[in-house]
Protein backbone atom coordinates (compact mmCIF):
# COMPACT_ATOMS: atom_id res chain seq x y z
CA UNK A 1 0.00 0.00 0.00
CA UNK A 2 1.39 3.49 -1.00
CA UNK A 3 0.83 6.51 1.61
CA UNK A 4 1.86 10.05 0.64
CA UNK A 5 4.05 11.77 3.48
CA UNK A 6 1.79 14.05 3.99
CA UNK A 7 -0.94 11.52 4.58
CA UNK A 8 1.56 9.16 7.10
CA UNK A 9 0.39 10.51 10.19
CA UNK A 10 -3.36 10.25 9.47
CA UNK A 11 -2.47 6.75 8.36
CA UNK A 12 -0.19 5.92 11.53
CA UNK A 13 -3.64 7.31 13.76
CA UNK A 14 -5.42 5.09 12.75
CA UNK A 15 -3.61 1.67 12.36
CA UNK A 16 -0.13 0.63 12.41
CA UNK A 17 0.94 -1.77 9.40
CA UNK A 18 3.54 -4.98 9.81
CA UNK A 19 6.30 -3.46 7.75
CA UNK A 20 6.78 0.29 6.38
CA UNK A 21 9.60 1.56 3.28
CA UNK A 22 10.33 4.79 3.53
CA UNK A 23 12.78 6.13 0.55
CA UNK A 24 13.96 9.17 -0.85
CA UNK A 25 17.24 11.70 -1.47
CA UNK A 26 15.39 14.81 0.88
CA UNK A 27 16.35 13.80 4.40
CA UNK A 28 14.47 16.07 6.12
CA UNK A 29 11.12 14.06 5.02
CA UNK A 30 12.89 11.11 5.35
CA UNK A 31 13.72 11.68 8.95
CA UNK A 32 10.54 13.06 10.08
CA UNK A 33 8.97 10.14 8.07
CA UNK A 34 10.59 7.43 10.02
CA UNK A 35 10.29 9.39 13.46
CA UNK A 36 6.65 9.26 13.05
CA UNK A 37 6.60 5.40 12.18
CA UNK A 38 9.12 4.78 15.11
CA UNK A 39 6.74 6.80 17.65
CA UNK A 40 3.63 5.23 16.72
CA UNK A 41 5.48 1.99 17.24
CA UNK A 42 6.49 3.23 20.88
CA UNK A 43 3.25 4.09 21.29
CA UNK A 44 2.03 1.04 20.47
CA UNK A 45 4.00 -0.86 22.70
CA UNK A 46 7.21 -1.76 20.74
CA UNK A 47 9.72 -0.87 23.41
CA UNK A 48 12.38 -2.66 21.96
CA UNK A 49 14.19 -1.37 18.90
CA UNK A 50 17.02 -2.58 16.81
CA UNK A 51 19.14 -1.33 14.14
CA UNK A 52 20.83 -2.77 11.70
CA UNK A 53 23.33 -0.72 9.23
CA UNK A 54 22.89 -2.65 6.23
CA UNK A 55 26.02 -0.93 4.37
CA UNK A 56 28.71 -3.04 2.54
CA UNK A 57 29.90 -6.10 3.91
CA UNK A 58 26.36 -6.54 5.86
CA UNK A 59 25.53 -10.10 7.38
CA UNK A 60 21.72 -10.45 5.91
CA UNK A 61 21.30 -13.48 8.39
CA UNK A 62 20.74 -10.35 10.86
CA UNK A 63 17.82 -9.69 10.02
CA UNK A 64 16.75 -13.30 9.88
CA UNK A 65 18.09 -13.70 13.90
CA UNK A 66 16.37 -10.59 14.59
CA UNK A 67 12.99 -11.81 13.37
CA UNK A 68 13.15 -15.15 15.03
CA UNK A 69 14.54 -14.01 17.86
CA UNK A 70 11.90 -13.41 21.02
CA UNK A 71 12.37 -11.43 23.95
CA UNK A 72 12.00 -12.94 27.37
CA UNK A 73 9.82 -10.63 28.45
CA UNK A 74 7.60 -10.77 25.33
CA UNK A 75 7.73 -6.78 24.35
CA UNK A 76 6.82 -5.74 20.77
CA UNK A 77 9.94 -5.34 18.72
CA UNK A 78 11.04 -2.86 16.04
CA UNK A 79 13.08 -4.11 13.78
CA UNK A 80 15.08 -0.52 11.88
CA UNK A 81 17.09 -1.80 8.71
CA UNK A 82 18.45 1.37 7.01
CA UNK A 83 20.51 0.71 3.54
CA UNK A 84 22.47 3.81 2.86
CA UNK A 85 23.52 2.41 -0.73
CA UNK A 86 19.74 2.02 -1.36
CA UNK A 87 19.84 -1.70 -2.88
CA UNK A 88 19.79 -4.57 -0.99
CA UNK A 89 21.87 -6.73 -3.29
CA UNK A 90 21.09 -10.42 -3.94
CA UNK A 91 21.47 -11.59 0.13
CA UNK A 92 19.28 -8.53 1.23
CA UNK A 93 16.73 -9.54 -1.63
CA UNK A 94 16.44 -12.69 -0.33
CA UNK A 95 16.45 -12.35 3.05
CA UNK A 96 13.36 -9.40 2.74
CA UNK A 97 11.60 -11.74 0.63
CA UNK A 98 11.65 -14.46 3.31
CA UNK A 99 10.90 -11.94 6.57
CA UNK A 100 7.45 -11.01 4.32
CA UNK A 101 6.43 -14.31 3.13
CA UNK A 102 6.56 -15.02 7.41
CA UNK A 103 6.98 -11.89 9.05
CA UNK A 104 6.99 -12.45 12.94
CA UNK A 105 4.70 -11.51 15.45
CA UNK A 106 4.58 -8.53 17.08
CA UNK A 107 7.21 -7.44 15.27
CA UNK A 108 7.62 -3.62 12.80
CA UNK A 109 9.62 -3.72 10.38
CA UNK A 110 10.86 -0.55 9.26
CA UNK A 111 12.91 0.04 6.14
CA UNK A 112 14.53 3.17 5.08
CA UNK A 113 16.68 3.89 1.75
CA UNK A 114 17.44 6.45 -0.55
CA UNK A 115 15.10 7.28 -3.88
CA UNK A 116 13.91 4.23 -5.54
CA UNK A 117 14.55 3.52 -9.24
CA UNK A 118 12.12 1.96 -11.63
CA UNK A 119 13.92 -1.36 -11.61
CA UNK A 120 13.93 -1.39 -7.83
CA UNK A 121 10.02 -0.97 -7.96
CA UNK A 122 9.64 -3.52 -10.53
CA UNK A 123 11.67 -6.07 -7.78
CA UNK A 124 10.60 -9.04 -6.34
CA UNK A 125 11.82 -7.64 -2.71
CA UNK A 126 10.00 -4.07 -2.95
CA UNK A 127 6.45 -6.19 -4.30
CA UNK A 128 6.40 -8.41 -1.19
CA UNK A 129 7.12 -4.84 1.25
CA UNK A 130 4.87 -3.38 -0.34
CA UNK A 131 1.94 -6.04 -0.60
CA UNK A 132 2.61 -6.65 3.47
CA UNK A 133 2.81 -3.36 4.89
CA UNK A 134 3.15 0.43 3.60
CA UNK A 135 5.45 2.17 1.10
CA UNK A 136 6.00 6.26 2.08
CA UNK A 137 8.22 7.58 -0.74
CA UNK A 138 9.44 11.38 -0.13
CA UNK A 139 9.61 13.51 -3.04
CA UNK A 140 11.86 17.03 -2.85
CA UNK A 141 9.46 20.10 -2.58
CA UNK A 142 9.51 22.28 -5.53
CA UNK A 143 10.45 25.55 -5.38
CA UNK A 144 6.60 26.84 -6.37
CA UNK A 145 5.55 24.82 -3.50
CA UNK A 146 8.24 25.93 -1.24
CA UNK A 147 6.73 28.89 0.36
CA UNK A 148 3.30 26.79 0.78
CA UNK A 149 5.04 24.22 2.66
CA UNK A 150 7.56 26.20 4.75
CA UNK A 151 3.45 28.52 5.54
CA UNK A 152 1.81 25.43 7.14
CA UNK A 153 5.72 25.13 9.24
CA UNK A 154 5.46 28.15 10.76
CA UNK A 155 1.25 27.61 11.36
CA UNK A 156 2.06 24.75 12.59
CA UNK A 157 4.39 26.19 15.39
CA UNK A 158 1.98 28.80 15.87
CA UNK A 159 3.20 31.68 13.58
CA UNK A 160 0.51 33.04 11.60
CA UNK A 161 3.16 34.41 8.92
CA UNK A 162 2.34 37.44 6.32
CA UNK A 163 2.40 36.18 2.28
CA UNK A 164 6.08 38.77 2.28
CA UNK A 165 7.22 36.73 5.56
CA UNK A 166 7.04 33.23 3.65
CA UNK A 167 8.76 34.38 0.44
CA UNK A 168 11.22 35.96 2.39
CA UNK A 169 12.17 32.49 4.29
CA UNK A 170 11.82 30.67 1.31
CA UNK A 171 14.58 32.72 -0.54
CA UNK A 172 16.80 32.81 2.44
CA UNK A 173 16.68 28.87 3.52
CA UNK A 174 17.58 28.71 -0.48
CA UNK A 175 15.46 24.94 -0.83
CA UNK A 176 17.15 23.53 2.18
CA UNK A 177 14.27 22.00 4.39
CA UNK A 178 16.69 21.72 6.99
CA UNK A 179 17.54 25.11 6.57
CA UNK A 180 14.12 25.89 6.71
CA UNK A 181 12.80 23.93 10.02
CA UNK A 182 15.90 25.81 11.82
CA UNK A 183 14.48 29.10 10.83
CA UNK A 184 11.11 28.18 11.98
CA UNK A 185 12.28 26.85 15.18
CA UNK A 186 14.22 29.81 15.79
CA UNK A 187 11.89 32.65 14.85
CA UNK A 188 9.74 30.99 17.69
CA UNK A 189 12.35 31.11 19.99
CA UNK A 190 12.82 34.64 19.17
CA UNK A 191 9.54 35.98 18.38
CA UNK A 192 6.74 33.57 20.40
CA UNK A 193 3.75 32.24 18.73
CA UNK A 194 1.42 34.83 17.26
CA UNK A 195 1.32 37.20 14.22
CA UNK A 196 4.81 37.58 12.25
CA UNK A 197 5.18 40.85 9.44
CA UNK A 198 8.53 41.37 7.61
CA UNK A 199 9.26 44.02 9.93
CA UNK A 200 9.66 41.71 12.93
CA UNK A 201 10.75 39.09 10.88
CA UNK A 202 13.76 41.20 10.06
CA UNK A 203 14.25 42.44 13.82
CA UNK A 204 14.43 38.34 14.33
CA UNK A 205 17.19 37.55 11.58
CA UNK A 206 19.68 40.11 13.16
CA UNK A 207 18.81 38.85 16.64
CA UNK A 208 19.27 35.42 15.46
CA UNK A 209 23.37 35.45 14.28
CA UNK A 210 24.47 33.97 16.75
CA UNK A 211 22.02 30.88 16.82
CA UNK A 212 23.51 30.77 12.48
CA UNK A 213 27.27 29.69 13.90
CA UNK A 214 25.37 25.88 14.21
CA UNK A 215 24.59 26.16 10.73
CA UNK A 216 27.80 27.26 9.49
CA UNK A 217 28.92 24.46 11.04
CA UNK A 218 26.74 21.87 9.37
CA UNK A 219 27.24 23.25 6.24
CA UNK A 220 30.65 22.65 6.50
CA UNK A 221 30.03 19.38 7.67
CA UNK A 222 28.31 18.75 4.68
CA UNK A 223 30.91 20.05 2.50
CA UNK A 224 29.00 22.83 1.07
CA UNK A 225 32.54 25.31 0.14
CA UNK A 226 30.70 28.25 -1.41
CA UNK A 227 27.55 28.67 1.07
CA UNK A 228 29.89 27.95 4.60
CA UNK A 229 31.96 30.85 2.98
CA UNK A 230 28.68 32.88 2.58
CA UNK A 231 27.45 31.85 5.81
CA UNK A 232 30.60 33.45 7.59
CA UNK A 233 30.68 36.53 5.35
CA UNK A 234 27.52 37.02 6.54
CA UNK A 235 28.26 36.79 10.07
CA UNK A 236 31.32 39.11 9.75
CA UNK A 237 29.47 41.55 8.24
CA UNK A 238 26.57 41.52 10.85
CA UNK A 239 28.93 42.14 13.88
CA UNK A 240 29.42 39.21 15.28
CA UNK A 241 32.45 38.58 17.18
CA UNK A 242 34.92 36.11 16.06
CA UNK A 243 35.24 34.44 19.72
CA UNK A 244 31.91 33.57 19.05
CA UNK A 245 32.61 31.82 15.78
CA UNK A 246 35.55 30.20 17.09
CA UNK A 247 33.56 28.88 19.74
CA UNK A 248 31.21 26.95 17.46
CA UNK A 249 34.12 25.84 15.30
CA UNK A 250 36.33 24.39 17.80
CA UNK A 251 33.87 22.47 19.56
CA UNK A 252 32.98 20.87 16.60
CA UNK A 253 36.41 20.23 15.47
CA UNK A 254 37.39 18.82 18.87
CA UNK A 255 34.44 15.83 18.36
CA UNK A 256 34.88 15.02 15.41
CA UNK A 257 39.10 14.79 15.74
CA UNK A 258 38.23 12.52 18.93
CA UNK A 259 35.35 10.68 16.74
CA UNK A 260 38.12 10.13 13.73
CA UNK A 261 40.86 9.31 16.23
CA UNK A 262 38.15 6.63 17.78
CA UNK A 263 37.55 5.70 14.15
CA UNK A 264 41.66 4.98 13.28
CA UNK A 265 41.96 3.03 16.44
CA UNK A 266 39.65 0.44 15.34
CA UNK A 267 35.77 1.38 16.29
CA UNK A 268 33.21 1.94 13.52
CA UNK A 269 31.88 5.32 12.54
CA UNK A 270 28.57 4.61 14.04
CA UNK A 271 30.52 3.37 17.27
CA UNK A 272 32.19 6.73 17.60
CA UNK A 273 29.10 8.93 16.96
CA UNK A 274 27.52 6.76 19.38
CA UNK A 275 30.27 7.09 21.98
CA UNK A 276 30.66 11.07 21.79
CA UNK A 277 26.46 10.79 21.98
CA UNK A 278 25.97 12.58 18.95
CA UNK A 279 22.17 13.94 18.72
CA UNK A 280 20.06 12.02 16.28
CA UNK A 281 18.99 14.79 13.98
CA UNK A 282 22.67 15.23 13.48
CA UNK A 283 24.03 12.17 12.79
CA UNK A 284 23.81 11.60 8.87
CA UNK A 285 25.97 15.33 8.84
CA UNK A 286 29.00 14.11 11.24
CA UNK A 287 28.62 11.22 9.17
CA UNK A 288 29.52 13.41 6.17
CA UNK A 289 32.50 15.54 7.86
CA UNK A 290 33.98 11.81 9.35
CA UNK A 291 34.06 10.50 5.81
CA UNK A 292 36.09 13.07 4.57
CA UNK A 293 38.49 13.76 6.71
CA UNK A 294 41.29 11.66 8.41
CA UNK A 295 41.79 12.25 12.35
CA UNK A 296 45.59 14.08 11.66
CA UNK A 297 43.75 16.65 9.20
CA UNK A 298 40.90 17.13 12.07
CA UNK A 299 43.85 17.23 14.30
CA UNK A 300 45.40 20.05 11.78
CA UNK A 301 42.43 22.12 12.17
CA UNK A 302 42.13 21.78 15.82
CA UNK A 303 45.87 23.47 15.98
CA UNK A 304 44.33 26.13 13.40
CA UNK A 305 41.68 26.95 16.38
CA UNK A 306 44.50 27.46 18.31
CA UNK A 307 45.81 29.98 16.35
CA UNK A 308 42.91 32.14 15.63
CA UNK A 309 42.04 32.03 19.14
CA UNK A 310 45.47 33.54 19.79
CA UNK A 311 45.03 36.27 17.27
CA UNK A 312 41.38 36.95 18.63
CA UNK A 313 43.76 37.79 21.91
CA UNK A 314 45.78 39.72 19.49
CA UNK A 315 48.81 37.41 20.39
CA UNK A 316 50.43 36.83 16.19
CA UNK A 317 49.59 39.47 14.22
CA UNK A 318 47.09 37.30 12.41
CA UNK A 319 43.69 38.28 10.95
CA UNK A 320 41.09 36.14 13.28
CA UNK A 321 38.66 36.40 10.42
CA UNK A 322 41.73 34.77 7.46
CA UNK A 323 42.11 32.03 10.17
CA UNK A 324 38.34 31.40 10.79
CA UNK A 325 37.60 31.22 6.54
CA UNK A 326 40.52 28.60 6.50
CA UNK A 327 39.33 26.31 9.50
CA UNK A 328 35.62 26.16 7.13
CA UNK A 329 37.41 25.60 4.67
CA UNK A 330 39.81 23.09 6.17
CA UNK A 331 36.51 21.05 7.55
CA UNK A 332 34.79 21.07 3.77
CA UNK A 333 38.33 19.60 2.89
CA UNK A 334 39.55 22.69 0.66
CA UNK A 335 42.19 24.01 2.98
CA UNK A 336 45.56 24.34 1.63
CA UNK A 337 47.28 24.75 4.73
CA UNK A 338 45.60 21.07 5.75
CA UNK A 339 46.18 19.49 2.72
CA UNK A 340 50.21 20.82 2.95
CA UNK A 341 49.94 19.44 6.74
CA UNK A 342 49.18 15.88 5.99
CA UNK A 343 51.45 15.57 2.73
CA UNK A 344 54.68 16.90 5.16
Amino acid sequence: MRVYPDKLHDHLARQLAPAYLVSGDEPLQLGECCDAIRAAARSAGHTTREVLEAGSGFDWHQLTAEASAYSLFADRKTIDVRIPGGKPGAEGSKALIAYCADPPPDTLLLVSMPKLDRQQQNSKWFKALDALGVVVQVWPIESQRLPAWIGQRLQSAGIQPTGEVVQMLAERVEGNLLAARQEVEKLLLLHGPGALDADQLEAAVADSARFDVFELVDSALRGEVERSVRILDGLRAEGLAPAVVLWALHREVRNMAQMSADIAKGLSPDQAIGKSRVFSKRVAVVRQGLARLRAAQWLAALDRCHEADAAIKGIGGRQPWLLLEDIVLGINGKSAFLRRTISA
